[in-house]
């Protein structure tokens, strides 16, 4: 079971910082995902720091493999309170959970989180635990079992409050009105990403609010159970060639997506499996070389030129319209992303017309790995051959 996690935020309107703050961490050896939601008293830079703080604190207890429940309740009774409003600096939902199912979750003073299954909302059981130093302060604790398929969606109060005051919602659209578009989008689709799902329920608050002015911060953090999506990406000549047939049957019998990055790597591939390569004349957008088609496999793009391209999407979130964009693409639509790097120097890399930014195939992956695994919590293997 793969544990999809993605959160999207909203800033409070005409605010330059968000009031809310999240963090996440994947440790692949453990089969284990951690993430914190904090929500910063007020709005703007004293919240965001206010948020930050309790999200990197939780995370740094949690990532120490220090039990998620004595970590929060430390938070818990060392957060101040403040002097006018008289109410804690900062609230918070953490999760610890790993992919046999075993999960813990911890809130303190944020919207009670939502858990679906089968298209219902379950309730669970939760242990209340007061605080030690405040008296109006008290976090929730749920031991839970998740299942494939399994759901789990945590918010601020910017998302269950919006609106609040108005004809429509009195008071806000309220935990139970959230439910109902969750419920209705996953009707629809009922395999949506994390990402996905928690951008749509951004945008959806955002219609709801007065003149699509949000009046606090709004964050989703969706966190979904599914099987793996697993992808193979093969890209530049393998070091002995005799070898080359070998690697072009394990790219063949390979059971999820599949990509080639790289002329070289498709003249070989098509050559071993004598399945030819026929380029994609109505792609031919962007200033990189075009796309290719080849029976069997998901995408065939040019080499080192668009992975450097797709590494700086990756790190910027701003892609253009090329083959790197759609390379980007396929592996953030992927869980579990494979490597197949071929380690014969290709003397290309090294010619003097070449752009100074571009580095030699090895690294650049290493690189696009790095930032998949950290940025967007993908399971990453590299395999050098």
């Amino acid at each position: 079971m793969f544990i999809d996690i993605d959160c999207s935020q909203k800033k409070k309107y005409n605010q330059n910082a968000y009031g809310d703050y999240y963090l996440s961490g994947r440790f692949p050896n453990m089969n284990r995902v951690v993430a914190v939601l904090s929500d910063g008293l007020g709005s703007g830079i004293k919240a965001n720091i206010l948020a930050c703080m309790t999200s990197t604190m939780l995370l740094k207890f949690m990532e120490s493999n220090s039990d998620i429940e004595k970590s929060c309740e430390i938070i818990m009774n060392s957060l101040p309170v403040c002097k006018v409003r008289g109410i804690s600096y900062s609230t918070f939902s953490a999760i610890d959970c790993y992919e046999n199912g075993k999960a813990k979750i911890v809130e303190e003073g944020n919207p009670d989180f939502i858990w679906i299954r089968d298209g219902e909302v379950l309730k669970p059981e939760c242990q209340l635990i007061p605080s030690k130093t405040f008296k109006n302060r008290k976090m929730k604790v749920y031991n839970i079992n998740l299942k494939l398929g399994d759901r789990i969606i945590f918010c601020s109060d910017g998302a269950t409050q919006v609106a609040m005051g108005s004809k429509q919602y009195p008071l806000g659209l309220e935990r139970s009105g959230l439910i109902k578009i969750i419920l209705n989008k996953l009707s629809q689709e009922p395999e949506i990403s994390s990402m996905d799902l928690s951008s749509y329920l951004v945008r959806q608050i955002e219609l709801i609010a007065p003149n699509k002015e949000l009046k606090d911060d709004t964050s989703i953090l969706s966190l979904y159970c599914r099987k793996p999506r697993e992808s193979l990406i093969f890209t530049g000549p393998p070091y002995h060639q005799n070898k080359d047939g070998y690697y072009a049957n394990a790219f063949k019998e390979f059971k999820g997506k599949k990509a080639i990055s790289g002329g070289t790597t498709a003249n070989i591939i098509s050559r071993e499996l004598n399945i030819p390569v026929t380029t994609n004349i109505s792609f031919n957008t962007g200033k990189l070389p075009g796309i290719s088609k080849m029976e069997g496999v998901d995408l065939v793009t040019e080499g080192i030129l668009t992975l450097t391209k797709t590494l700086e999407y990756l790190e910027s979130g701003k892609p253009e319209k090329d083959a790197a964009e759609t390379l980007m693409k396929f592996m953030l639509d992927s869980d579990c992303i494979t490597f197949l790097v071929g380690a014969q120097m290709n003397k290309a890399h090294y010619d003097p017309n070449l752009p100074i930014e571009i580095e030699i195939r090895k690294n650049v992956i290493k690189q696009i790995a790095n930032v998949l695994e950290e940025k967007y919590m993908k399971k990453v293997t590299v395999q050098f051959i």
